[in-house]
Order: C-alpha cells, then structure tokens, then sequence
C-alpha cells in the first residue's frame, strides 16, 4: 500500500519539477527579450584576436547585432521553456542548465552592445583561474571518497604555496619549489590524517584546525621573514612559464585556450583523466570507494581500511599543496597573505556540483572560473551593474544543485565516519 502511492507521488513530484523548469526558462526568455529592447540598433563586438609569447594570433571579429540575436535566444528559450511545461521531460537539469548557458551568453551580447571585448581572453583567464579551484576539487574527491571529510584544503593551499616560493627563491629553482610545495601540504594531510583516523576526531573540527593554523603560520612567517627579506625568501626566479604546444597554439582561439597554457594546467588536465580511471577502473580505486562506502564490509573482505584512508589524506594533501603551489608560483610569482582567497571552499563546492567526480568537478570549477573572469572583464565594460552582484551567480549555482532541484548529489555513504574496528 506505501509503495503504490509512494508510485503514484513520483510523476506529481515530477511534473512539478517539469513545470518549475519550464517557468524558470520562461522567465530566462523575458529577461532576454527585455535586455534586447534595450540595445535595439546596437552591434556587440567580440574580440578574437591574441596576443600570446609576443606573437599575434590573427582572428576575424564575431560582430552580432544585439537586438536581434537577443530577441533569438530569448525565442529558443521560451520554446525549451514551453516544451518543458508540456511534455513533463524528466530531464530538468538539462533544460535549466541550457537556458542558463543562453542567458549567461546573452547577457555577455548585451553588456558589450556599442562596445567590445576579447573573448579568447576571457576563455584564456577562465582557463587559469579555474585551474586551482579544480586541483582544490580533486584534493576533496580522494579524500572523501575514501570516506574522510576534507574541509582544511584551504589550510593546505597556503601551506604549499608558503613553502613553494621560500623554497624556489632559495635555491632559486622552480622544481624544487613545486616538490617543496607538494611535501608541504602533504604534510598537513599527514596531520588530518593522524587526527580524524587515529585519534577519531571530529573531521570538519580538524579541518577547522588546518585552515586556522595554515592562515595562522603563513601570516606569523611572512611578516617576520618574508616582509623582512623579500629579495632572498619571496623572489622566485620567475612564475611557471607557459608551455607551447608544438604549432597548436597558433590556431585562432582554441589554440590559446589549450595549446598555451602553464605546463600545471597541463598537469591537471592528466590527473582529471587518471583519477577517473584509477577509481573506477582498477582495483585500488575499488577498493578506496569500497571504504568510502562500507569500510566495515571492506574489512571483512580484507582490506585495510586505514592504510587506505591514511594513503588517500595524504594524495590529498600533495594535491591541495600543488594547488597552492600553482597560485604562488605559477601566478602571482610571490606569496602574500592569504594567497589562496577561498579558492579551497571554492573547490569543495566545485567537487560537490561535480558530485564527488573529476569531470564534474572541473566543470564546477570552469563555472566559477568563467564567473571570475567575467566579473573582472564587465568591471571594465561598466555597464551600470555593481560586478559584487554578477559574481554571485555561481554561487546561486551552486545552491541550486545543492538543494537537490536539477540532480541530487550524493556524498559517499561513510563520509565523515570514524571507523572503529571491532
């Protein structure tokens, strides 16, 4: 009797989340057509053109009629919107997230109405501000997957990047200073470890601690030492220079965005591709998931669960100190107080959005990289909108897909569970 009407409640809970959807993209369609009315007559003017290593890299310009091509999209959106309401499709997430796309687009049509502005630039900075959030994202997902909640990665970060610079502007190195930055966070993955596995203490409470005493030493150290001798402890010979892809770097717009990146970028994109295949197809990766699910069952079976969760803290903490390294050495090419700016948080919420997996936690992490860059690139357009506002929207992002609307993310079973073996 439970289960027949629990049945029957389905398709209502879902024609109801069809019919939010499609209002949602309704509205999207309104706001699109409005913003046209506003720019009739006017010519938005996208910059393709680069200017990489000294040389130009030729494209033509993407002029669009404003009015018009807002008018477009707020057509197709409206009829995505209506398809939605009346077919009841039950792929939500698929239509809002495509009305967001269309919105975010024409949005970026009408801020440049009567005015231009370099997209390959845009995409280029996207690339790189997303970068740390990203390798935040992949620090949260080994260490959660097997089970250990991993909040201090911002603590991390700021350990790595501290180390990383002292390191290469003593040797004057910057091998040296990315290893030095990798073992520094690693080292305080070791002490989360220790903490929430052996000692079984609270784990966001241990993160807690990370973070405080990774802001806590960094700031102590760099007033004493850093502000004392920047020309021997915070002059790194320089930041991590970019890495020309044989002749694609030159191809107009793609090859800037992905042939002209920081060797780390490139890094990070193997280790995007690595972990999904060390976690779902060998059988380490099982076995880490194994006792991020049911350490109990896993031990049973003989696995090891605390060596797996002491290994997976520690891949964890090298990765949220490479994180840092890259914001200190290959960006900013010094250390300042509180460098790494949230960008941690930032990563735990683009691994939750990705659901705890590395494709979609990069596309997290492009999502709020694309809205930094963007913040910055439409406080010079000046377009009368205070840019605090328009950098809120991945956060409202975020909080959407948190709340469960367009797809329910689901933490591994044992997160956050100190295992006791019996």
């Amino acid at each position: 009797m439970a289960e027949s009407a629990l049945t029957q409640a389905q398709p209502k809970v879902r024609s109801s989340q069809s019919l939010i959807a499609g209002t949602i993209s309704l509205v999207i369609a309104g706001l699109l057509f409005l913003l046209g009315l506003n720019a009739v007559g006017d010519i938005s003017k996208f910059v393709l053109t680069s200017q990489r290593a000294g040389v130009t890299i030729a494209a033509p310009d993407l002029v669009l009629p404003t009015g018009i091509s807002l008018f477009i999209l707020a057509f197709l959106v409206a009829v995505l919107g209506g398809y939605q309401i009346v077919s009841g499709s039950k792929r939500v997430s698929l239509f809002v997230g495509l009305s967001a796309v269309v919105l975010v687009f024409g949005f970026l049509i009408w801020a440049t109405h009567g005015k231009s502005l370099n997209l390959t630039g845009m995409l280029v900075s996207s690339v790189i501000r997303a970068t740390p959030i990203a390798l935040a994202a992949l620090a949260g997902i080994y260490s959660e997957r097997s089970g250990v909640v991993n909040i201090g990665i911002e603590g991390m970060m700021l350990m790595g990047a501290f180390v990383s610079v002292v390191a290469a502007s003593v040797t004057q190195n910057l091998i040296i200073g990315v290893i030095a930055g990798i073992l520094a966070g690693m080292l305080m993955g070791a002490l989360h470890a220790v903490l929430s596995i052996k000692y079984r203490v609270n784990q966001i409470i241990s993160g807690t601690v990370l973070i405080i005493l990774g802001l806590g030493i960094t700031s102590y150290l760099t007033r004493l030492l850093l502000d004392v001798y920047p020309d021997q402890l915070n002059s790194p010979p320089s930041a991590i220079p970019s890495l020309q892809v044989f002749g694609l770097w030159r191809i107009p717009v793609i090859g800037p965005v992905i042939f002209n990146q920081s060797s780390l970028i490139y890094l990070l994109w193997v280790m995007l591709i690595f972990t999904q295949v060390l976690f779902f197809r060998t059988r380490w990766g099982l076995r880490v998931r194994s006792v991020g699910e049911h350490p109990k069952a896993a031990d049973t079976l003989g696995i090891n669960v605390f060596r797996t969760r002491y290994l997976s803290v520690l891949i964890s903490g090298a990765i949220g100190g490479l994180a840092g390294t890259y914001i200190s050495l290959g960006v900013a090419g010094q250390f300042t107080e509180g460098i790494s700016a949230g960008k941690g948080f930032l990563g735990l919420a683009a691994m939750i959005f990705g659901n705890w997996m590395p494709g979609g936690a990069y596309l997290g992490a492009l999502i709020f990289g694309f809205f930094d860059s963007w913040q910055e690139k439409l406080s010079i357009l000046q377009i009368g909108i205070p840019v605090e506002l328009l950098a809120m929207a991945p956060y409202i992002a975020t909080m959407i897909v948190l709340s469960g609307f367009v797809g329910r993310s689901r933490m591994p079973a044992a997160d956050g569970v100190p295992y006791q073996k019996e």
